[in-house]
């Protein structure tokens, strides 16, 4: 006797009567399935945030320990990224510098894609001359490039972690304002939405309880995809030295720091910094394209 498979309907009933663990595993099993790619630098992805949050465990040296008997030393079994030009350990350096930018960068998406999302949900639903105050605004915004807006708010608020912060989290605003505005014009002429409105819901019951669920999926494709472009805007931000201050080890200012080890910088303090904000970057904008495919419906029937 065959056995027929399982409709789409059928799967995803069975999965919602399931206890919460064996849903978030079968959850990663359909996620490895169908973007095999995406999963792997997905694991990617979490191994860099679990060095970041275990860098004092796992890092060799202090980040700031000199040692003036290796200074500027290619690398070797002792140091095995070398030293810089004050004899400080670079693979510490670059385990503690993901640290911080990590923490940076996921502080700054949250902030700024959740400032425009609900800046976007109250645009698209209440339309209006707020909309058109507001777009004007976002294309305001937009039209700068994201490292000169977020530099030129950095050095007018200067230096330091929580102005970083602040300047990537603004760049941030206008892409989550106009991606969920687009989505809420969508949702708000739905038969649900009219009927909560013909029960006489208010537009801000409308707005959190109706429409806001629905723009999860789109705000989490944001977070993901923008984590790795504030990753590149505070390692720009280190370099040009108006990010971070040194002494505090950050990707960025480790290659404005290779400049100052001379006219030619000796290799291993360009490469590993750089091979670090490469991989991360990387991982971070792939897993954010695999979680696009696996929630947009567009692209659900797609190989």
């Amino acid at each position: 006797m065959t056995v027929q498979p399982e409709t789409p309907v059928a799967e995803e009933s069975r999965r919602a009567v399931q206890p919460l663990p064996a849903r978030v595993w079968g959850g990663l099993r359909h996620f490895g399935r169908r973007s095999p790619l995406s999963a792997f630098w997905g694991c990617v992805a979490l191994l860099i945030v679990a060095m970041a949050v275990a860098a004092p465990v796992i890092a060799p040296y202090p980040p700031l320990k000199s040692d003036f008997r290796s200074m500027q030393k290619a690398p070797y079994e002792e140091h095995l990224f070398g030293t810089d030009q004050i004899g400080r350990d670079t693979l510490s350096r670059v385990i503690h510098g993901s640290r911080t930018s990590l923490i940076v960068a996921f502080a700054a998406v949250l902030l700024g894609t959740t400032l425009g999302s609900f800046w976007g949900l109250a645009c698209g639903f209440l339309g209006g001359r707020f909309d058109i105050v507001s777009q004007r605004i976002i294309e305001f915004l937009q039209s700068f490039p994201d490292l000169i807006l977020a530099m030129a708010i950095a050095m007018a608020l200067g230096s330091g972690t929580g102005t970083v912060i602040i300047a990537i989290a603004i760049t941030r605003i206008p892409f989550g304002g106009r991606v969920i505005r687009s989505v809420v014009l969508s949702l708000k002429e739905m038969s649900f939405v009219e009927a909560a409105r013909s029960l006489g819901a208010s537009n801000m019951r409308i707005m959190l309880f109706h429409i806001l669920p629905q723009c999860v999926a789109p705000y989490l494709i944001l977070a993901t995809t923008h984590l790795g472009v504030a990753i590149i805007i505070e390692a720009s931000l280190g370099f040009l030295g108006v990010g971070i201050p040194p002494p505090a080890p950050t990707w960025g200012n480790m290659l404005a720091d290779a400049l100052n080890a001379g006219i030619v910088p000796p290799w291993w303090l360009v490469l590993f910094p750089g091979v670090a904000i490469t991989i991360t970057v990387l991982a971070f904008n792939l897993f954010g394209d695999g979680i696009r495919d696996v929630l947009d419906p567009r692209l659900r029937g797609a190989v």
